[in-house]
């Protein structure tokens, strides 16, 4: 479950903004301006609550913590310098969102819900855990061969739209993440704020991804302790581990979708498959919740962010330089964007190999 909240990180990136742009549901518009006006009224600057002694010295201390991050990555990776992450909100629950995720039987491909302006997402977010839950029971009622999975989110990113409110605040979600993990999270929601590509879930956030990584190695390099560095060494092993494991049967489940095979076929193919999954050493409880909806939001944070980190180094570990050419790669279109990314994520072979 860990690995899972982790990699759902930034999934609802724009929600505000897909909501005042005109949501045609006025019950889910009513619940996303509503959910976020709320958290950014309930958000204090953290400079008067690391002086307020009512606020507990451990509170205090992440607090303080965070905004070195944060002029950290201003400072080395040069992410926007504006109100983001300068305040706190405490959430008094587990989760900021709750996200609903659905692909058909037979795919890895997510269900999409767009928006003007901000394109189209594979996700659907909730600040209410019940309402996330009620919307995915329907959407199964509609479609019975829909795949569906609501999980919680425990940040999001409103693109820098809600700078003018006082920037996306820190959340009691994530301020007592592990030092990597939280110098990672506020790197990755960032990031969102530089380079944002209508309709390509999957490129945000493997380039949210990719700076989350390589910023939260930067700044444990230069600030951690050496406890903090293995530590967070240690949980990343453990996640490439997942990710190598769980991408094996993602890969084989595409395989049986794009085959040959009847319906009837791959739907049996795909049933030992899965009960092979869920007799995985180490995927036992996440196979047991597993679907294609969970491959499918997997995949939307790894397949690409190999790339992402191939072209920082490519651009010698210049963060302007790299965003620029995100940008400019946000800016083309969708075909032409994956193509020349799937190249960058291709290992170059040497002659002779």
């Amino acid at each position: 479950m860990i690995v899972l909240r982790k990699l759902a990180i930034g999934l609802t990136a724009g929600l505000l903004l897909a909501a005042v742009a005109g949501c045609a549901q006025l019950g889910y518009l009513s619940q996303s301006v509503g959910g976020h006006l709320r958290l950014m009224a309930s958000a204090q600057p953290v400079a008067q609550l690391v002086q307020d002694p009512q606020t507990s010295p451990e509170l205090r201390e992440r607090l303080v913590l965070s905004q070195r991050m944060r002029d950290f990555s201003v400072q080395q990776l040069h992410l926007p310098d504006n109100d983001s992450y300068r305040r706190y909100a405490d959430l008094q629950r587990e989760a900021v969102v709750w996200n609903v995720v659905a692909t058909p039987e037979l795919s890895l491909m997510l269900k999409t819900w767009c928006f003007p302006v901000m394109g189209c997402v594979g996700y659907r977010g909730y600040f209410d855990k019940a309402e996330a839950q009620a919307y995915a029971q329907s959407l199964q009622a509609e479609d019975s061969e829909l795949e569906v999975l609501v999980y919680p989110v425990p940040a999001y990113s409103t693109l820098g739209w809600s700078n003018w409110m006082g920037g996306d605040p820190l959340l009691s979600s994530f301020i007592r993440y592990p030092e990597g993990e939280l110098a990672g999270l506020i790197f990755h929601e960032l990031a969102h704020q530089v380079a944002y590509a209508a309709d390509d879930t999957a490129f945000n956030e493997a380039f949210a991804t990719a700076v989350e990584r390589r910023g939260a190695q930067a700044w444990l390099a230069q600030a951690g302790s050496p406890q903090a560095r293995e530590a967070y060494q240690a949980r990343q092993l453990r996640r490439e581990q997942f990710r190598a494991l769980t991408g094996r049967y993602r890969a084989q489940l595409q395989a049986i979708y794009s085959g040959p095979q009847t319906p009837t076929e791959k739907r049996r193919a795909k049933a030992e498959l899965m009960q092979a999954l869920r007799a995985e050493p180490g995927l036992e409880a996440w196979g047991a919740r597993a679907n294609n909806a969970s491959f499918a939001l997997l995949s939307a944070y790894t397949e690409l962010s190999p790339a992402f980190e191939a072209l920082l180094d490519a651009h010698g570990c210049d963060w302007p330089r790299f965003y620029a050419e995100v940008q400019r790669l946000a800016a083309l279109p969708k075909s032409q964007r994956q193509q020349q990314l799937l190249l960058l994520a291709t290992p170059k072979h040497q002659p002779g190999d």
